[in-house]
């Protein structure tokens, strides 16, 4: 097996190449070619996207393959179908199978280095979804787009879900350098789904449809006006989907969740004009009621003597927003105990400046990952926040003294990154 550390880890960026991935898939026979799939790119939301279409494409009849990073708990979550995870067994006979053929490229020079973790990943997605048989996948583009290892698809439709600040490392400094990469997956004269956004983003995206000669579908028809009472902590309202009314009932939490429920919605309508069976009224709606994406915005009621928690991957600024909105809207007269860690190369203090003023105290930890943030390094990140943080590295302990702190009345809410999240849940004995 190979390390499951996180992708961009160890990953130099002579490594962002489609050519070597195209040379990788070549040897083993072009498994991508073998089913139409639907490729999402984007900063924050792409995830609850993809989850959603999915689960309308399933409700649809149609056998779907969902292809997402990172994981929460276990590395075969990245790669389902129909909902069910990769099985050990599988994961274990494609990653040795492609292991080898990559072995056997290098030793040729074929390739000049081994594939990355993610190059990897994407490969045994693409061969388990052609063992399978999959009617249609639904991938998730794991950073940028333009050089994604996912990127090598034909896609039948694009989206391109609200783009921010995040991964500057590797993407550019500004939302006009991201946007590029995320627009990398448009195709000449193919159809692309997205949402007005921030004018930078909208400027580079809307260019490229207009250079590309592509067809862009704005899901702004989808997206209900946002005013008190149209979400009751569940997205809760009418809309017109192929001249039938239909009640969306989306357990995803927030109002950024409104955004990417449209998103889902008008990327099912573009696939229903491309002759995919199913696609009606009734799947939309009883998929989008049926969609799972846990660690967002999950909430798990008050038992057995935990008080009420609240699990957010919120990993930038953009998510830190939208995860403030919603405990805002639900937990006005609720005070707040956050568990907070996230990784060093991410906008801590941003971070920090947007929730930790909602807060009660705070405990900083760190989760089992090469590159968390120490307590001590989030402290001082967060030193302008005039916050009561308190370090507790473990996080099974820092859960148990938000616990304690909490009493009957404060929500815990753990939050920071989808590393700490997977492990609290975990520690919890949590299933996803």
């Amino acid at each position: 097996m190979f390390a499951l550390g996180h992708e961009l880890a160890h990953t130099p960026s002579h490594k962002f190449d489609l050519a070597h991935m195209r040379v990788l898939l070549q040897a083993t026979d072009n498994p991508e070619w073998t089913f139409p799939s639907v490729l999402i790119a984007g900063t924050n939301g792409k995830g609850s996207t993809a989850a959603t279409l999915a689960s309308i494409l399933r409700a649809a009849g149609l056998k779907t393959g969902l292809y997402t990073s990172p994981h929460l708990i276990h590395i075969n979550e990245r790669i389902r179908i129909n909902g069910e995870s990769l099985s050990d067994a599988d994961f274990a006979a494609h990653h040795s199978q492609i292991d080898a053929i990559a072995a056997r490229l290098v030793a040729n020079s074929d390739l000049p280095w081994h594939p990355s973790f993610f190059e990897m990943m994407t490969a045994i997605a693409f061969a388990h979804f052609a063992r399978k048989r999959v009617d249609i996948a639904v991938l998730e583009v794991g950073m940028g787009g333009r050089l994604d290892a996912t990127n090598v698809v034909e896609p039948l439709v694009s989206v391109i879900t609200d783009i921010s600040l995040d991964h500057q490392k590797y993407l550019g400094n500004t939302v006009t350098e991201i946007a590029r990469e995320k627009a990398g997956i448009i195709r000449p004269s193919g159809v692309v789904v997205t949402l007005p956004q921030q004018p930078e983003a909208d400027d580079v995206i809307g260019n490229t449809i207009l250079d590309l000669n592509a067809i862009g579908v704005s899901a702004v028809q989808y997206v209900p006006p946002v005013s008190p009472g149209n979400t009751q902590y569940r997205s809760r309202y009418p809309l017109q989907f192929m001249g039938k009314q239909i009640l969306v009932e989306s357990p995803l939490i927030g109002r950024h969740q409104l955004r990417n429920t449209a998103l889902a919605i008008a990327a099912a309508e573009e696939l229903s004009k491309k002759n995919l069976p199913g696609i009606m009224p009734a799947s939309v709606e009883q998929g989008i009621r049926d969609t799972r994406w846990p660690g967002r915005f999950q909430v798990i009621p008050a038992v057995n003597g935990w008080p009420e928690i609240v699990f957010d991957v919120a990993h930038n600024p953009a998510g830190a927003w939208a995860l403030r909105s919603a405990l805002s809207e639900r937990y006005e007269d609720h005070p707040l105990i956050f568990v907070f860690g996230a990784m060093r190369d991410k906008a801590i203090s941003e971070m920090t400046e947007i929730l930790f003023p909602l807060a009660l105290r705070v405990i900083a930890t760190r989760p089992e990952n090469p590159r968390s943030a120490s307590p001590e390094e989030i402290r001082l990140a967060a030193r302008r926040t005039g916050a009561e943080i308190d370090a507790i590295a473990d996080v099974k302990q820092a859960l148990d003294y938000a616990r304690a702190a909490a009493g009957s009345n404060a929500v815990v809410v753990v939050t920071g990154s989808i590393y700490l999240v997977g492990e609290a849940m975990q520690a919890m004995g949590l299933r996803i």
